[in-house]
């Protein structure tokens, strides 16, 4: 009996070996799953109007590389769009202070009489574009947009190529202070008749984040004395509501406290920019912890699988 239970045991085993070759089973290999990539945030800076309040923005850009952000595009409007191309031309805020000091508004003021004492604008336009080494806005370190306004139809033009010194002069020719600018048969004012702090141009360029800085003034209830500090209030007053909506779409809004500085106070450009350090050092935190948050929800949406 106890031979045959063997007997049979064997031939069962044989039998099992056959079957399965004798091999043992494979265990499939792990599989292994990359983390996703970190999430990076584009970041746009759209720096507003005001003329020579616009100083104030280089306080606001040096205040912002100090804490380590540093914005992947720019937008400008006006004077804004002056400091704008420099800084995406690969200027730090300290050699765009430095260029602020060594400034002689007389050389980009070119009167002309028989336009009725407007200024032209081509000073503006040869200033900027020397400063530049005449690189088109195609060639600058990071992406910028000029906005300008088409006077035949009023609408926002968003400049993203071509001569650099030409779109911010478009950009920056007051009504009734610049001529219009005349490009490609079409002829262009000043952006902030439309669009006084070009938040949408920011996200036209990508920005996920957009930094807004507002220097535009409130009408104070006095009656402002000179050409360009009427022309400046009116564009101002024209443009109160625009701005409101657009700041609306920006992340975080720097507003610095230049309301005692004329748009033709070009001697207070110290203190335009001092101002705007202490509105940009003070909206810090609100910058880092918004972009903590929405870092955060990307990072979390980019991980989470789809059903």
């Amino acid at each position: 009996m106890p031979f045959r239970r063997h007997l049979l045991l064997s031939l069962a085993t044989l039998a099992l070996s056959a079957c399965f070759g004798g091999s043992k089973p494979t265990v499939p290999p792990p599989v292994i799953v990359a983390p996703p990539a970190p999430v990076k945030l584009k970041i746009g800076l759209a720096l507003g109007g005001g003329a020579a309040k616009g100083f104030a923005h280089i306080g606001v850009i040096k205040m912002l590389e100090a804490s380590g952000i540093h914005p992947d595009v720019v937008s400008g409007t006006s004077a804004g769009s002056v400091v704008g191309a420099l800084y995406a031309s690969g200027m730090d805020a300290f050699q765009l202070q430095e260029t602020a000091f060594g400034l002689d508004e007389t050389k980009i003021r070119d009167v002309r009489l028989f336009s009725g004492g407007l200024v032209q604008g081509r000073a503006l336009q040869d200033y900027v574009n020397q400063l530049l080494h005449h690189q088109s806005i195609e060639q600058l370190k990071i992406p910028f947009a000029a906005v300008a306004t088409q006077l035949e139809t009023g609408q926002r033009t968003v400049f993203v190529r071509g001569n650099t010194g030409q779109a911010v002069r478009a950009s920056s020719s007051i009504p009734g202070v610049f001529e219009p600018v005349e490009i490609n048969g079409k002829h262009y004012v000043d952006g902030g008749v439309v669009s006084p702090i070009p938040v949408d141009a920011a996200r036209q360029l990508g920005a996920d984040f957009v930094i807004a800085v507002d220097i535009s003034t409130k009408p104070s209830g006095s009656n402002p004395q000179g050409m360009m500090n009427i022309v400046g209030q009116t564009i101002a007053i024209m443009g109160q509501q625009l701005g409101t909506q657009e700041t609306a779409r920006a992340d975080v809004v720097i507003r610095p406290n230049i309301s005692g500085i004329g748009p033709t106070d070009f001697e207070q450009k110290n203190q335009a920019i001092l101002e705007g350090e202490r509105a940009a050092l003070a909206a810090i935190p609100a910058i880092r912890a918004k972009l903590a948050a929405m870092t955060a929800a990307r990072q979390a949406a980019a991980t989470t699988p789809a059903h």
